[in-house]
């Protein structure tokens, strides 16, 4: 049944192409959607005004009279639209206004007949739709319709196909979802029937890629089902090439190599300082690299007290990695002979290529790397480390500080300021990585690679663009699970669909679609770069959360209220306090004290009534994580609070009690050197802000949710 369905689309597809045209019209649009079960109103399209007062009259009721031509794309714009006509003599002259305005707006188009469509109940207005996506391919689009899609913007959007879930999830989505489970007395709609068409649509455009858009605008959603008032289909004038792709082993063989290598080549090493070929050198021999170093020059004997050859070519014995360092009009030349040598990797630090507009250059070293099968890193990067393997292997400043935390940039300049942020933090990295132009490796090869690499606990990208969004998805659906991923997208303007031919093509901005699919695919998005720093920096410190209850214990009632906006803003819930952990706390804080969530034990209190609240928090199995809220007194000093709180944790720990603990510190100087314990001994926290600690927290619970172990989604 489903291939006689696709090939009754197929043929009608072939028939509209063959025409010359990309718009099928709405008689065309029903065939398909009576293929594909989209749920439409019954309708004829009636030749003359005789045959369209037959229908009208055989549908026993007010109609929708629309005109059928394949030149007029947008019916309303042509005056070719008439709603709620009832009886032969409106029929009749609906039938002759609308062709009268149809010949008016467009003197040459084709006029096959009138469509006369039953007229559908009132109900909620929505949109489903589907577009294709210069990143994501097929996508498929939810909003409300009417006014609210057209003036809000209230979309969300996914990768087609959708699962039912997922169809039923963008109902949820967007910001009018209440709207949907009915307000002020009024029935919610069939969410099932509204997925339904969703589900349907995403399904057509994943089996026929060659649709570029379809609308249908609006569905009327009623308490009894969901029908498509209109369909429209457009074709894509022309379908993307297809991109080269790599199965995981070889992205794993070819990674594996690269970031843990035994030998490293130098293309323009140089003995000369402030030299790019000076620094790279110098940062892989004083980094403590244990492989070997062979410098390549042609004017050299030695470098740095290493054998320098003329050529890569003469290197003896096997070379994981070529880095280069020289102007980018010789890099073909030397690219060649890596191919040559059978060099798997070659990490393209010099500029000059695509991003300057030498397009053809950058072409031309990428058509060289797959003749040779060398993968690619940049060109216009400034290099990466992997620091387990003590490999700087970058004109940059050296970084050497271990840990699980992978961090890759499209940009330098950020990419510097991922290193500043770790050396001043201490936060340990396993990885860092420059991606440049991305003429080859990108986001997904790192992330295949991160997402089973033991040294990495969280991955943290900067992007501007990528470049396959079906192959990033997979690569962090594959990963998320095990370990989070945070993803700083720059560019937040939306753009739009380039002349859109639908309401669902010009609602798809690239920033909306961006959101939605990087949420699908369990990626946490960070609003800006401190904030990617801190979730990467805070995420493996926190142990994952095992339900929703969220309590806030804090020494100063206005850091409560502003905790509580935070945890509100986050998505987190304030656990309700059930009496007998409500009674458990007051006998601990003072009359004058608050219970209740946020738990208010006031300023003047001393340490032990700090360190009995937290070890109720810690001990009650109904609280899932602690915000803690500390100001400074004499009476409880800022590094007597850390030295508790962490004392207290790690007793909980080591009993097998871990639950996520995030501080906001507010107090003099002092309080920093506070959270610097804090933040050592498993505790995040942050001094003079509110806001930040939950944010980290929520971006804990993001993950947990996505990978699964809260359950509830994404």
């Amino acid at each position: 049944m489903a291939e006689d369905r696709k090939q009754k689309v197929r043929a009608l597809l072939d028939a509209v192409r063959s025409e010359g045209r990309l718009a099928l019209t709405a008689p065309e649009g029903k065939v398909i959607a009576d293929a594909y079960g989209i749920a439409v109103p019954g309708e004829e399209v009636a030749g003359d005004v005789d045959e369209a007062v037959a229908y009208a009259a055989r549908f026993g009721g007010p109609v929708v009279m629309k005109i059928v031509s394949p030149d007029i794309l947008h019916k309303t714009d042509a005056g070719g639209v008439v709603v709620g006509v009832e009886g032969a003599a409106d029929v009749r002259a609906a039938f002759h206004r609308i062709v009268t305005n149809a010949r008016a707006y467009d003197a040459t188009a084709r006029v096959e007949g009138v469509q006369v469509q039953e007229l559908l109940p009132q109900g909620q207005e929505v949109i489903v739709g589907a577009v294709t996506d210069p990143t994501f391919g097929k996508v498929v689009a939810f909003g409300l319709g009417g006014v609210l899609v057209e003036v809000l913007r209230d979309v969300t959007f996914r990768l087609a196909p959708v699962s039912a879930d997922e169809a039923l999830s963008m109902l949820d989505s967007v910001r009018a979802a209440e709207v949907l489970r009915g307000v002020r007395g009024q029935a919610g709609v069939d969410r099932w029937a509204v997925a339904e068409q969703i589900r349907r649509v995403s399904q057509l455009v994943t089996d026929f890629p060659e649709i570029g858009e379809v609308d249908l605008n609006p569905v009327i959603a009623t308490p009894e089902g969901a029908v498509a008032a209109d369909i429209r289909v457009i074709l894509a004038e022309r379908q993307p090439p297809p991109r080269r792709r790599y199965a995981r082993e070889e992205i794993l063989a070819s990674m594996r190599r690269l970031m843990e290598p035994s030998s490293v080549a130098v293309i323009g090493a140089s003995n000369e300082p402030g030299k790019i070929g000076n620094s790279v050198m110098r940062n892989l021999v004083d980094g403590g690299f244990a492989g070997e170093i062979h410098p390549v020059n042609p004017k050299a004997d030695d470098i740095l007290g290493r054998k320098a050859y003329r050529s890569v070519i003469d290197v003896p014995g096997e070379v994981d990695v070529a880095v280069f360092a020289i102007p980018a009009r010789f890099v073909a030349a030397a690219l060649e002979e890596v191919g040559r040598k059978k060099i798997p990797n070659a990490v393209l630090i010099p500029s000059g290529f695509a991003e300057t507009g030498e397009i053809a250059l950058q072409d031309e070293i990428v058509a060289i790397a797959e003749r040779h099968g060398v993968r690619l890193l940049g060109p216009n990067i400034y290099g990466y480390y992997s620091t387990w393997h003590d490999l700087c292997a970058t004109f940059c400043t050296p970084y050497d500080v271990k840990g699980g935390v992978a961090l890759t940039s499209q940009s330098g300049g950020i990419g510097m300021a991922v290193l500043g942020f770790a050396r001043t933090t201490r936060t340990g990295v396993s990885a860092i990585v420059g991606l440049g132009n991305k003429s080859d490796l990108d986001e997904d090869d790192l992330l295949t690679w991160f997402g089973q690499d033991p040294h990495t606990d969280c991955v943290a990208m900067h992007l501007e663009d990528l470049k396959d969004g079906r192959a990033f998805v997979a690569a962090a659906r594959e990963t998320v699970p095990r370990k989070p991923v945070v993803v700083l997208k720059a560019g937040r303007t939306a753009a739009g669909a380039k002349a859109a031919g639908s309401h669902t093509g010009a609602l798809a901005g690239d920033d909306a679609v961006y959101d939605d699919i990087l949420r699908q695919a369990g990626v946490i998005r960070a609003p800006g770069l401190n904030d990617m720093l801190e979730y990467a920096r805070a995420l493996p410190v926190l142990p994952t959360p095992r339900g929703d209850n969220v309590v806030i214990i804090t020494g100063a009632g206005g850091s409560g209220v502003l905790l509580s906006d935070a945890v509100t803003d986050n998505g987190l819930s304030l656990m309700e306090i059930p009496p007998d952990l409500d009674a458990a706390f007051r006998r601990f804080i003072p009359p004058f004290g608050a219970a209740g969530n946020p738990v208010d034990i006031t300023g003047g209190e001393p340490p032990s009534t700090y360190e009995a609240t937290i070890r109720l928090g810690l001990e009650d199995p109904r609280v899932h994580a602690l915000v803690l809220g500390y100001w400074h007194t004499i009476v409880t000093p800022p590094m007597v609070f850390a030295e508790l709180t962490a004392r207290v944790v790690a007793e909980f720990r080591e009993r097998g009690i871990e639950k996520p603990v995030v501080a906001s510190l507010a107090g003099d100087v002092e309080v920093e050197e506070a959270c610097q314990y804090l933040y050592a001994h498993g505790v995040v926290a942050y001094p003079y802000t509110t806001e930040l600690p939950v944010e980290v927290l929520g971006a804990k619970y993001r993950w947990a949710r996505a990978a699964g172990l809260l359950g509830g989604g994404s």
